[in-house]
């Protein structure tokens, strides 16, 4: 029999604010507690395990591949005490119907499974009809009322429509590289020195545009090497040493499907993080389901 390990909900709720922050003053600031308090927790848990779950670096933290899998765990145990106490089950039991939501491929990939799957938990009977868009489609289903709810990356949004938005998450962006790479030994990073390597550019969820939007405000270009829509072919690329990329902490994986590591380092850049969020109606009123999906999404995002 394994020995029991004692972890507190209070470990892993720092473990996870660190985790996500990228900063232990950062994670102190979101949790509300002092800078130390994080610092400890992260400690005892390291002990506790016996793995290192931090790589710690001049501009914070980021995750190991153990910590990675951990930071897994311990986000699904929050989640799941957070759903079983937010709603009464006698309400959520007896709501039924369908709600339709149009959702893009980021959302899809990386964001929308676990969420659908823990609001089924507590909404049982309620259908949900859901559609891979892209954003202009989802803008318009949202304005025709062919859909409920849209879930997209609102830092693309068009902000002339006319629609309520809420902000889900927003993903630090960083720089990710080979192990090799000539910049991986670097102390600090810059968008000028980036733009002196060949570069991945990721195309989907209108990601070139998003990318040269910071590029271009910067007064600079990068090389690019290789456009993709394709998230794997896009890390196997990055793996093997043929070009660097920017990406969000949401998309980031420590490795490619061939094994080989993948790095992210911060840049000294002030880079917009993506921001990923719901969008509704402004005219017409949500129906019950479909307000119950969306109180639900921004509980779930405040986490």
């Amino acid at each position: 029999m394994s020995p029991r390990i004692d972890i507190s909900m209070r470990q892993l709720r720092y473990f996870v604010a660190a985790a996500e922050q990228g900063q232990f003053s950062q994670a102190a600031l979101k949790v509300h507690v002092s800078q130390s308090a994080i610092t400890t927790a992260v400690g005892q848990l390291e002990g506790l395990l016996g793995v290192q779950l931090f790589e710690r670096q001049p501009h914070g933290v980021r995750l190991t591949a153990e910590g990675h899998k951990f930071h897994q765990h311990a986000r699904h145990i929050l989640d799941t005490l957070q759903d079983a106490v937010a709603q009464p089950s006698f309400l959520s039991h007896a709501l039924h119907g369908t709600v339709r939501i149009g959702a893009s491929y980021t959302v899809l990939g990386y964001y929308l499974p676990t969420l659908l799957a823990r609001f089924k938990r507590s909404y049982p009977q309620v259908e949900i009809d859901l559609l891979d868009m892209d954003r202009q489609a989802i803008e318009h289903g949202v304005a025709q009322g062919s859909l409920d709810l849209g879930l997209t990356i609102v830092s693309n949004a068009d902000l002339a429509q006319h629609f309520e938005r809420h902000v889900l998450m927003r993903s630090r962006r960083q720089l990710w590289l080979a192990s090799e790479h000539p910049l991986i030994g670097a102390q600090a990073i810059s968008l000028a020195d980036i733009a002196e390597h060949a570069y991945i550019l990721a195309t989907v969820d209108e990601g070139e545009t998003s990318a040269l939007r910071y590029w271009r405000s910067a007064g600079l270009e990068p090389r690019v090497a290789f456009r993709t829509s394709s998230m794997e072919a896009l890390r196997g690329l990055v793996a093997h040493g043929f070009g660097v990329t920017i990406l969000s902490d949401m998309l980031y994986r420590p490795w490619s499907l061939e094994g080989r590591k993948i790095e992210a380092r911060p840049i000294l850049d002030a880079i917009p993080p993506m921001e990923l969020g719901l969008i509704w109606s402004a005219d017409e009123p949500l129906s019950a389901v479909a307000n119950a999906f969306q109180q639900f999404a921004m509980s779930a995002g405040e986490l």
